[in-house]
């Protein structure tokens, strides 16, 4: 029998074909044993048959691992076995110009019976309502497949014929609504679902509308809100049973608010509710029986604002540069206290031993402000919203003092710090426990702190960042006012070894060496720096390290011998020692008496410019016109003095007589001063003394003879009379005979004493008078060779 269908399946198919080749169309014919719908995993033939003056082929995509098979000259054929997709089937002729023939295979699954067929019935008006109905469909058939919801009605004793209503397929579930009169109180309902390969039909459920009715969806209006209530207006299409209203604030939550009416149109008030809070409402509605509505649209409402609740958390922290100003901060508070928006922040200071009142208004954004620090001072700060003031928070300068918390104990886990500490035993009946901390050094930039109460005796504190040191102290608080406080340090979560080393500079001063760093950026500290080290090494082999504590930031290193050096630091925590810094080089002098030769430099440089003045006549008058103590009388030549004649009649010997103010030529001398004369043998010329009156002669030095004697002059008188005669012998009155000297020694020709020899002759009275050694000069004794000349002096000088 089956070879029997097969045998005319092939001659129908031969016989198509030769209609198509009769028309010209295509070249050959292609069908499927199973049809082109099939079910997943079966088995079948594809054949197509060409014309008989062509050589044909066949593909298929997706390709299947097997050959084609030839069932005749003008046949061929695919065994297709277990198909899990559908797959595309092609012939092609490489003989003709005729169009290929192909076949699209579809696999799938006959459907199965829908279940659990749900109805809902929403009562629209007082006539007429809508009836909801989804199901389950059952597995996928992966073809088209057709649905049809069929409804049967009963009303009373009347039943009405089925009739079908089109099935929505949008969604994961397919689903079909249609209307009914409010007359009716039952309905049957079943499900037919087809496609290719067959169809199915789901069990018949039967509804009482009754159960199943449910109000349509309510309507609200937008809310009416106080800062404690809100009036929320309910409308409904039909009259209800039953009615709740749901309410939240912000991302609570909903809270319901359940109430009863049997109005179209309802007000409700919502109380209890909180100021200055964002809250949303939804309501639904229900009859007597049947099913809850739908909820409604949300619909939002803010309530007013109070003014604040509660006083704002204070904190200080005393500027640390200047002592002279304090920082106050206040965190944020949440919408529970401040019970609106703030506006503005007011600040006051009121010193209490002068009575000065000091206020300002801040900014609503400012987190903290800074007030002149005053030994007994109390800052006052509020919040103000549109509605008022909050209680105020005050801060004292006024400490009291307690006996301070003797125990700190800081650990870390799990990126959380605990800070926990011992209770002090005096500690005041409502104390209350302060935490403060922030990263090392940035105190008044960072500052956090948690308040705790008096049964408190640990904070634990979030929000520490990895490779940051952090620093605090924990607080016992009176009545604002701090009574005892203990700091720690070094508190850390992550760690490593610093990234970088310290900025350094140098200062030389002599064999020492002033070092300067700058601490290393926070971000390359990698925790908290427990020292710093100098690294110092010279060309010579000369090396050497100093551990400075974290703390410091100079250093001075002494006693440096002569060198060039090199030097460089490092940064080291609990973790390890940092990389070196930048490396600097400076170099140590070899010491030198610089200040004396400063000194020296400097006198000489005032002498030379007081010789330079002296040159002028004009600057001499003016001296001694301001300055007439210090001027000497004058001093005859005694060269050209009269009695000089007679002393040089005596070889060796010179008698020196001093003449009084009032004598004249003719009268008698007094009796002569004998000075002693020794010739000695030519000594060096170098200069032996400071005093050595030849310095104020030097051209008469250097031109004596190297051959010559050498004169000294012993004495110049012998008591302090003499010194008397001389002033009297000064006097304006007397008469000086000038003489020229005799004899080829005397190189120098007589020359009126001037006025410009006056300074030097005042620069004779800083000498000694006794005693003076001339330096030794040549040829006979005259008194030409101690003739004084002043200007010869200035221009030797």
């Amino acid at each position: 029998m089956a070879t029997m269908s097969q045998t005319w399946f092939i001659f129908i198919a031969v016989t198509v074909l030769a209609v198509q080749l009769c028309i010209g169309e295509k070249s050959c014919v292609i069908w499927s044993s199973a049809g082109p719908v099939v079910t997943l995993g079966s088995s079948f033939e594809v054949y197509c048959t060409f014309n008989c003056k062509c050589k044909g082929s066949m593909s298929c995509h997706p390709p299947i691992q097997q050959e084609c098979i030839e069932f005749n000259t003008t046949t061929m054929y695919f065994k297709v076995g277990n198909i899990t997709t559908n797959r595309t089937f092609s012939c092609q002729c490489d003989c003709t110009a005729l169009d290929p023939c192909g076949l699209d295979i579809y696999a799938g699954y006959k459907p199965e019976s829908p279940k659990n067929i749900s109805c809902t019935y929403e009562v629209i008006n007082n006539e007429r309502g809508a009836v909801f109905c989804n199901w389950i469909r059952g597995r996928d058939t992966y073809l088209w497949n057709s649905s049809v919801l069929w409804v049967r009605t009963r009303s009373g004793t009347h039943t009405d014929e089925p009739v079908s209503y089109k099935v929505s397929s949008k969604g994961t579930d397919p689903s079909a609504s249609f209307t009914v009169s409010t007359s009716v109180q039952l309905i049957s309902v079943w499900v037919q679902v087809q496609n290719p390969l067959g169809n199915a039909t789901s069990m018949t459920f039967n509804y009482t509308l009754s159960d199943i009715a449910m109000p349509s969806t309510p309507v609200l209006v937008q809310p009416k809100c106080s800062s404690r209530e809100c009036v929320i207006k309910v409308q409904q299409s039909v009259r209800t049973q039953h009615l709740e209203i749901q309410y939240r604030a912000e991302a609570q939550t909903w809270i319901s608010y359940a109430d009863s009416g049997v109005q179209t149109s309802l007000e409700q008030v919502i109380s209890s509710l909180e100021p200055y809070r964002l809250y949303h409402f939804r309501a639904r509605s229900k009859f007597s029986t049947g099913l809850w509505s739908q909820w409604s649209t949300n619909v939002s409402s803010r309530t007013q604002e109070e003014a604040p609740a509660k006083e704002l958390d204070v904190w200080y922290a005393e500027a640390a540069s200047d002592f002279k100003s304090l920082r106050v901060y206040w965190k944020e508070a949440n919408i529970s206290i401040t019970r609106g928006k703030i506006v503005e922040y007011r600040v006051s200071v009121l010193n209490q031993t002068s009575g000065v009142v000091f206020g300002t208004n801040i900014s609503a954004n400012a987190r903290n402000y800074s007030v002149p620090f005053c030994a007994k001072c109390e800052v006052t700060l509020w919040a103000r919203n549109s509605k008022g003031m909050s209680p105020p928070a005050r801060i004292t300068t006024n400490h009291r003092h307690a006996k301070p918390i003797k125990v700190v104990q800081v650990t870390t886990e799990n990126h959380t710090v605990t800070i926990s500490w011992r209770k002090p035993e005096t500690a005041p009946p409502h104390a209350a426990y302060v935490v403060e901390w922030y990263p090392e050094g940035h105190k008044l930039e960072e500052l956090r702190w948690v308040r705790l109460g008096r049964n408190d005796n640990h904070a634990n504190i979030t929000g520490i960042k990895p490779f940051e040191c952090y620093e605090g102290a924990v607080y016992v608080v009176y009545n604002e006012s701090s009574v005892s406080k203990r700091r720690f340090t070094g508190v850390v979560t992550l760690e490593s070894a610093p990234a970088a080393g310290p900025s350094v500079q140098e200062e030389v001063e002599g064999n020492k060496v002033k070092v300067t760093w700058i601490e290393i950026p926070r971000g390359q500290r990698g925790g908290c720096i427990t020292n710093y080290t100098i690294y110092l090494e010279s060309g010579s082999g000369y090396r050497q390290s100093y551990s400075m504590p974290a703390s410091e930031r100079t250093h001075i290193i002494k006693d440096l011998p002569p060198a060039v050096y090199s030097l460089w630091m490092t940064a080291s925590t609990a973790r390890g020692e940092g990389p070196a810094g930048q490396k600097i080089k400076f170099f140590i002098e070899q010491e030198t008496q610089l200040s004396l030769l400063l000194m020296c430099g400097l006198a000489s440089l005032i002498m030379l410019f007081l010789l330079c003045l002296c040159q002028s006549s004009a600057v001499r008058q003016r001296f001694w016109v301001f300055f007439p103590c210090l001027k000497l009388d004058d001093v005859p030549d005694p060269a050209n003095s009269k009695w000089a004649k007679e002393c040089t009649q005596e070889k060796g010997k010179m008698n020196l007589q001093l003449q009084s103010s009032n004598s004249s030529a003719t009268e008698e001398e007094e009796e002569p001063i004998l000075v002693d004369v020794e010739e000695l043998p030519k000594q060096s010329t170098d200069i032996h003394s400071a005093t050595d009156v030849s310095s104020l002669l030097p051209h008469q030095t250097s031109m004596s003879p190297m051959t010559e004697p050498v004169i000294y002059i012993k004495s110049f008188s012998h008591d302090s009379d003499s010194s008397d005669h001389t002033h009297t012998s000064l006097d304006t009155n007397t008469t000086v005979d000038y003489i020229s000297g005799h004899g080829p020694e005397n190189i120098y020709e007589d020359e009126e004493v001037e006025d410009d020899e006056e300074p030097f002759l005042d620069m004779l009275g800083f000498f000694p008078s006794h005693n003076i050694i001339i330096e030794p000069f040549g040829g006979k004794l005259t008194l030409d060779a101690v003739k004084i000349d002043c200007n010869d002096f200035f221009q030797n000088s």
